[in-house]
């Protein structure tokens, strides 16, 4: 899989999530969602987490800079879908361990994915609330011993994928972090109708609804002037 440099971030053009999941069945590594937030705000520690890992296009910036450069087939790959088809494609033969979210939202997670997919084995699961060295440890070497082969971890960037580094040190697997994702399988943060998410519309929708999120969606303009100026 060829990357394509945006403002110093790799990011892997893939074309459908069936690529994206035949590419992490032959290369373990952590998938990094990229949105324009993220390649507008690149840092040097930001850029490396990255590029050490597999980023993908989790925005409809990220996919406008792609095509700029040549990808056309470029799509973009929601994060809080993805992580659904993985365990859809997987869950009869591979074993998963979930970290993030509240206690209430985790446990709600887990029995939902127990409900939806029969004999989906998890072999482990905690919140994402780590107070201290001592328990980031310990779930470190929980990982490690019970061994996952997918494991998902929702807790916001870029801690979660500093936490699977770690992990990833410890025991190889198929990392994808998850940001918000439980809370919206759980119900708790509602998505935008299927329409915007079908127009490719869906961060206006949210900006409509949550009107203070323009102190982020306005990285999607700045990506749109810096494509334009070719600034990246």
């Amino acid at each position: 899989m060829r990357k394509i440099e945006i403002n110093g971030i790799d990011i892997c053009p893939f074309t459908s999530r069936e690529e994206l999941m035949d590419y992490i069945e032959q290369k373990q590594s952590i998938l990094v969602a990229v949105n324009a937030e993220k390649i507008v705000n690149a840092t040097p520690f930001t850029r490396e987490i990255i590029n050490n890992n597999t980023g993908y296009c989790d925005g409809i910036g990220a996919v406008w800079a792609l095509k700029q450069r040549g990808a056309k087939n470029a799509v973009k790959i929601p994060g809080c879908e993805l992580w659904l088809d993985i365990v859809s494609r997987y869950y009869r033969t591979k074993s998963f361990y979930l970290v993030g979210g509240k206690h209430e939202v985790i446990e709600t997670t887990i029995s939902k994915l127990r409900d939806e997919f029969l004999g989906i084995n998890i072999v482990g699961y905690r919140n994402g609330y780590l107070e201290n060295d001592e328990e980031r440890h310990a779930l470190i070497e929980d990982v490690a011993a019970k061994s996952p082969d997918i494991v998902f971890v929702a807790m916001g960037s870029p801690k979660q994928e500093l936490l699977m580094g770690e992990m990833q040190q410890r025991h190889k697997a198929i990392y994808q972090g998850l940001g918000g994702s439980f809370d919206v399988y759980t119900g708790n943060v509602k998505r935008a109708p299927k329409w915007w998410v079908d127009h490719k519309v869906e961060f206006a929708y949210r900006l409509f609804k949550e009107p203070k999120r323009i102190k982020r969606q306005i990285h999607l303009l700045t990506l749109v002037r810096m494509l334009l100026f070719r600034q990246v």
